[in-house]
């Protein structure tokens, strides 16, 4: 999921409470609160994952560091979470709205990078995937992993097998730039319409298509007004998952050690997940009367080339050329 609202007072709402610390009685012990705020509904398996997580991290710090958990936006949408960590008023967020930390991160979501899963993982574990995760620390981000987003697809009441039949479609994309720039090289008329009005959207025809994760198509219920999902893995984002780096260093080496180790394993334990929650997700889609089909995505990717062009431009040539690279190699 992308999702990015207009900004809104969301640091000032938070600043002052953002780590309670509390003596416990007849101990010198000092707890360190860590709110984590994302914008996955609570049944979702991120947030399942940050649970894990945060039961984790008690448990190896000996309660010393609890995670206080924020799901569903309840401390802004993914723009305003991004905001927040960096100001120090949320200690740590999840979200693919990356311009706060770093726009480069953008890089991974070029349309046709990786071809499934495994070669996205394999990338991310790489030499060049772990110094993608080190942007943003010169902005005051620590960058604990990425929990996939997943890939991208295209959804409307009718199937879409070649590029043209995007063509002149009005399609709605999150804010994002790479979404945005490779709409327009497909032809389709992307519109920015925030996560929540999306249905509405669809159902009122502001727009005819969609071009979701597969997850956040189902649990949106965005099939009962666009009923045929084409498969296509046009693009793969991450839930980027950061920390305030001043928050992170206040913290005994212990409890970062604690913090770090929880965030690997929970990493693994979401990707050990991932295949299972698709099969499912499609099944109950296919259930629901929803067609899938799958794209031949050739001609595709024959006409988003000027995308990889534009960006080269904006965040250097060296950059695109060497995450292309590592990713064709895993």
């Amino acid at each position: 999921m992308l999702r990015k609202t207009s900004k809104f007072n969301v640091v000032a709402a938070l600043l002052g409470g953002v780590a309670a610390a509390c003596i416990f009685a007849g101990s010198a012990l000092a707890e360190t609160t860590l709110r984590l705020a994302h914008a996955s509904s609570p049944d979702s398996l991120i947030n399942k994952a940050v649970e894990k997580f945060a039961a984790e991290v008690k448990e190896q710090t000996k309660g010393s560091v609890v995670v206080q958990i924020f799901p569903n936006g309840q401390l802004g949408d993914e723009g305003p979470i991004a905001d927040g960590v960096g100001a120090g008023a949320i200690d740590i967020g999840l979200g693919g709205a990356v311009d706060a930390i770093d726009p480069r991160l953008n890089v991974l979501s070029l349309p046709f990078l990786f071809k499934d899963a495994d070669n996205v993982h394999k990338f991310l574990d790489s030499e060049e995937g772990r110094k993608i995760q080190h942007f943003g620390t010169d902005r005051g981000y620590l960058m604990l992993g990425a929990l996939d987003s997943g890939f991208r697809q295209f959804a409307t009441n009718k199937p879409i097998e070649k590029p043209a039949d995007l063509a002149g479609v009005k399609i709605r994309t999150p804010p994002n730039p790479v979404i945005l720039s490779t709409m327009k090289q497909l032809g389709a008329l992307a519109e920015s319409i925030p996560f929540g009005q999306v249905y509405t959207a669809l159902q009122s025809h502001v727009v005819a298509a969609v071009e979701p994760e597969m997850r956040d198509y189902y649990d949106s219920k965005w099939y009962e007004v666009a009923k045929h999902l084409s498969i296509s893995n046009y693009i793969w984002t991450a839930n980027w998952w950061f920390m305030n780096k001043d928050r992170f260093d206040a913290l005994t080496p212990d409890e970062q050690a604690a913090v770090q180790k929880a965030a690997g394993d929970t990493v693994n334990w979401y990707r050990g997940e991932l295949s299972k929650a698709y099969e499912d997700t499609q099944k109950a889609l296919e259930t629901k009367g929803v067609t899938v089909t799958k794209v031949d995505t050739a001609p595709f990717v024959d006409l988003v080339k000027p995308v990889y062009d534009q960006f080269s431009k904006e965040w250097g040539a060296d950059l695109v050329s060497t995450v292309q690279k590592a990713a064709s190699a895993n």
